[in-house]
């Protein structure tokens, strides 16, 4: 068929299939072709003979918006003359094959494993393998490869942004996976150079974009406080009138060092009980310049409250906050321990799923993964972490943790009207 030897004769090498395998894991970055390469692989071979075909992805949505009816999914790559009909809410999809009979194409969410219980396939494709939900993921794959057992062949093709999750790194893991590997500049014909730059500009370094971009498998620091897996994100369509927020903090972090920048971070608790870390403020500058930006924060959040650090700035910090606005309602901390013990009962928290971020904090987020137990492994001061750490720890108020004795304040705190009295 004519579509398929135009795929054939356009797709780069690391967007076709190897010659023979069991699992195909088409690890690759952000538009980089890798949703078309699953979809025309896919509906290649439920062309030839009639088949059976899970298509899986995390959520139900994600399956239909991207593979059935995304612009590279199923629908768009399957000639309109052998699609026999399509459901849209049942997520299924008849096709005519060659011989004239029928392939059925069923879509699953990678939430719901209870639902391939039973069913069996000849194939299947799990799309963004790397974002299914860790309490799911597993059961999931089980009962796929349970039900995998129709034809003489089955395959399996995966297709993902790498994530470090155990899911992905058992089928690696796997002697009979196959994986090959794309960046998303390997696509930059058919994408935007100017978004291109703004990926390169923004990201180029950093593990974000090593991850994203380039399709990194990202391991883990080795005693990091927190890791990849634990840092969960609201939804890209939540903005801050969607949260149900009890008590906003603006925490701050001012430099011992003039080349260090000054840690903000905005984070917020929830009615729930949970928190969430609402923005990265962090900046570079004079006195005059951070002390703007922490009363900014203050502002477009509608804080409730200004937390700082006072080891290295003592009275000068509350000054240069309040010389921009004498009403912002004020509490200084002093640190009297190490930044491992104050960040331990925090990424706690995070361990037990009762935090989570608004997207787009790359640069605290890289932070975080670099704090261990021996201290900060990263260049420069953890001003971002640090800021994140007192905030949340004057929002849990001193509460306890599932697991852990104290959840306080790490040495003296006062209120600028306590020490007034």
């Amino acid at each position: 068929m004519s579509r398929r030897y135009e795929w054939i004769a356009t797709a780069r090498p690391d967007q076709l299939p190897p010659d023979d395998y069991l699992i195909w894991m088409l690890m690759a970055g952000r538009g980089s072709g890798k949703t078309r390469s699953g979809a025309e692989e896919i509906w290649w071979d439920a062309y030839a003979a009639p088949e059976r075909i899970a298509i899986l992805g995390p959520t139900s949505n994600d399956v239909r918006k991207t593979a059935f009816e995304g612009e590279s999914g199923l629908l768009e790559r399957i000639p309109k003359s052998l699609i026999l009909n399509y459901n849209r809410t049942s997520l299924e999809l008849w096709t005519r094959t060659v011989c004239g009979r029928e392939s059925y194409f069923v879509g699953y969410s990678a939430e719901e494993p209870e639902r391939l219980r039973g069913p069996q396939h000849h194939r299947a494709w799990c799309d963004e393998l790397g974002a299914w939900s860790k309490k799911t993921a597993m059961d999931v794959w089980d009962n796929l490869i349970f039900g995998l057992r129709l034809g003489f062949k089955p395959r399996i093709v995966v297709t993902t942004t790498p994530r470090t999750t155990v899911l992905v790194r058992l089928i690696l893991a796997n002697q009979r996976t196959k994986v090959s590997r794309s960046s998303t500049f390997a696509n930059a014909a058919h994408l935007p150079e100017e978004i291109l730059e703004e990926y390169r500009k923004k990201y180029e370094g950093t593990r974000l974009g090593r991850q994203e971009l380039y399709a990194e498998l990202l391991e883990d620091v080795v005693g990091a406080l927190w890791q990849n897996e634990n840092i969960h994100h609201v939804g890209p369509d939540v903005d801050l009138a969607d949260l149900d927020l009890k008590r906003i903090i603006v925490a701050v972090d001012p430099s011992g060092s003039a080349n260090d920048s000054i840690g903000i971070v905005v984070a917020a608790e929830e009615f729930s009980g949970d928190f969430i870390v609402l923005a990265d403020r962090t900046c570079s500058g004079s006195p005059a310049v951070w002390g703007r930006a922490v009363v900014d924060a203050y502002e477009d959040f509608g804080a409730d409250r200004v937390v700082a650090e006072v080891n290295y700035g003592g009275a000068m910090v509350e000054a240069v906050i309040r010389n921009v606005d004498p009403n912002v309602s004020y509490k200084e901390v002093r640190a009297s321990r190490g930044k491992v013990v104050r960040a331990e009962p925090i990424a706690a928290l995070y361990e037990q799923g009762r935090v989570r971020h608004m997207r787009g904090m790359v640069k605290l987020e890289e932070q975080m993964l670099l704090m261990t137990n021996d201290g900060f492994q990263g260049q420069g001061s953890p001003d971002r972490v640090d800021a994140l750490v007192w905030a949340l720890t004057d929002l849990t108020g001193g509460k306890k943790s599932k697991g852990e004795k104290n959840l306080a304040i790490d040495g003296e705190q006062k209120s600028s009207s306590e020490r007034r009295e």
